[in-house]
């Protein structure tokens, strides 16, 4: 009789699944334990001989062959270790109509019942339960398309709304319940600024972007000041990194591809600053870039000076040597200079100095440079600049004008020259057919030219449109360097230098020659006052008029 009994026991597995953290945290799981084992406890016989739960797992997203709990009790389905898989709905074993209706069936074929707590059982003894199961997961895999489409566009109206929809808090700000509720009510919090955190990012742009300070370096320096994260620790450089390109910054809440307008009590750093810090990031990894690596060192010129002999870039060098004073004291004095190597290696080759005192050849070109940002600072204003691109543009705009009318009129032409064919073919025409003919193709290519030159006059309006605005932004960069210039700090000197100035050519008595960035020379020839008639003379006379002095002055 025991025997008996024993033979009847039907092992159950148990299958448990929350697919969201919120489900996770309002601990779903729990619930549908109780009810798959209060289930059991309704059918003598059956025994709950293992359970499985799954936390955070999509069943819409996730495959079966990627969920290692499937994985595992269809193993022991085929060892034959129980006889009914229990889940508390039918949609806890997937929501993917391609595949889920394929599970269920695969283990019924191989001897196990396939039980849910609220549905019943799935049979597949006739097509019409195949069809229901099929029907009843491509429901839920609807369902599923449903509510990601609408979790996704309740996230972007709040994104564009400016409310934070989670996840890490970003650096510079916290949340702070302000009444707002989600839809079961909970309070949630908004995103304010810590005023602590926001001027540690100050810090960090004004580091990166005026000081040369790279990621590294910045980590250093934040670790050297005792400056934490909001857990208490140092400030690693991928957050440093994630801070410079992090647009929540300029106010701008982003989700996506979605995002909020400027919310100004957001804003820590205003959008051209950032904009500039973008722009800087993407020269720091471009070769041959003009923004320096690194600004450390007590030399004004980072890798932009050349022996103006042999074309070769000179190298900083240092040494140091102890001096004796009267009073018997011994110090140690540092010596920098910029060494130009081929000359050392190949002697006879360069006729040029081999090295050039740092702080002489600083000074010389520190005295040009001024002079240089001090003509910027006596361009004409922002507004005559626009006012004079506008008339360019205009005069563009009227060319393409006049190109339309007369492409307008060439059409016209064209459709009058083949109406006159019927004419010619009724015999009622003035014209014979070579004639037409041959004022049809004239007409037809001069509208082939016409669409040439609009489509050339287009392309030059754009192109203008680009470059006003570029020469726009250049203003305000040259101009922001002139203000700053005199009162930054040195290592902001050097990035200003390393910018603006594209090579330092010196030769023998440190005779020297600048070539500055494109960007200031076009600006010089389009809006800078040319040099006083006499200091003009052949070739670059007027640059060399201007070392002069500087060589005079030292």
């Amino acid at each position: 009789m025991l025997e008996e009994l024993i033979t009847k026991v039907r092992r159950v597995y148990c299958l448990y699944r929350v697919s969201t953290l919120g489900q996770v945290e309002k601990d779903d799981i729990p619930m549908q334990k109780e009810a798959c084992r209060e289930f059991v406890r309704q059918h003598p016989g059956w025994e709950i001989v293992r359970e499985f739960s799954e936390k955070g797992v999509s069943g819409f997203k996730v495959s079966a062959k990627d969920r290692d709990a499937i994985q595992e009790i269809q193993r022991d389905a085929l060892q034959n270790k129980f006889d009914i898989l229990l889940v508390f709905m039918f949609d806890r074993l997937g929501r993917r109509e391609d595949e889920t209706p394929f599970v269920v069936e695969w283990f019924v074929k191989n001897g196990i019942e396939v039980w849910s707590a609220k549905e019943g059982q799935q049979r597949f003894d006739t097509h019409v339960d195949k069809l229901l199961n099929y029907i009843r997961y491509w429901q839920a895999s609807g369902e599923s398309i449903k509510t990601s489409v609408r979790t996704k566009t309740r996230m972007e109206q709040l994104t564009k709304e400016g409310c934070f929809t989670g996840g890490v808090v970003p650096f510079g700000y916290r949340l702070e319940h302000k009444g707002r509720t989600n839809k079961r009510n909970q309070d949630v919090g908004d995103l304010v600024i810590d005023p602590d955190e926001a001027e540690i990012v100050k810090l960090i742009f004004q580091k990166y972007l005026y000081e040369g300070y790279g990621a590294q370096r910045l980590c250093r320096y934040l670790t050297e000041q005792g400056i934490k994260n909001k857990k208490g620790r140092n400030i690693p450089t991928t957050s440093i990194n994630r801070i410079i390109k992090n647009p929540i910054y300029t106010g701008v809440i982003r989700n996506g591809d979605s995002q909020s307008d400027v919310l100004t009590d957001l804003q820590i750093i205003d959008e051209e600053t950032f904009e500039k810090a973008q722009r800087m990031m993407e020269k720091r990894v471009t070769h041959h870039s003009d923004v320096p690596l690194n600004t450390k060192g007590q030399s004004l010129l980072v890798g932009n000076i050349y022996c103006g002999h042999c074309g070769g870039r000179l190298t900083l060098t240092t040494s140091g040597r102890k001096r004796a004073r009267k009073d018997g004291t011994v110090i140690r004095e540092t010596r920098a200079r910029y060494q130009c190597h081929y000359n050392i290696r190949h002697p006879g080759e360069c006729d040029g100095q081999s090295g050039y005192g740092v702080e002489k050849l600083d000074k010389l070109v520190d005295q040009i440079i001024r002079i240089q940002l001090g003509r910027i600072q006596n361009a004409p204003p922002q507004e005559l600049i626009e006012k004079q691109q506008a008339k360019e543009m205009e005069l563009i705009k009227s060319k393409l004008k006049l190109l339309n009318d007369q492409y307008r009129q060439k059409q016209r032409e064209y459709q009058d020259l083949r109406a006159e064919t019927i004419k010619v073919v009724q015999g009622t025409s003035r014209l014979n057919v070579d004639l037409l003919n041959s004022l049809v193709d004239e007409t037809s290519d001069q509208i082939k030219q016409l669409e040439q030159q609009i489509q050339a006059t287009t392309t030059e309006l754009e192109e203008t449109l680009r470059d006003a605005s570029q020469v726009l932004q250049e203003y305000d960069q040259l101009v922001g360097w002139a203000e700053m210039y005199d009162n930054c700090t040195f290592e902001a000197k050097k990035m200003i230098v390393a910018q603006f100035v594209k090579a330092v050519r010196v030769r023998r008595d440190y005779e020297i020659d600048i070539e500055f960035n494109v960007s200031f020379e076009e600006f010089q020839a389009l809006y800078l006052e040319g040099e006083p008639e006499e200091s003009k003379g052949s070739g670059g006379d007027t640059l060399l008029a201007i070392e002069t002095k500087a060589r005079q002055a030292v």
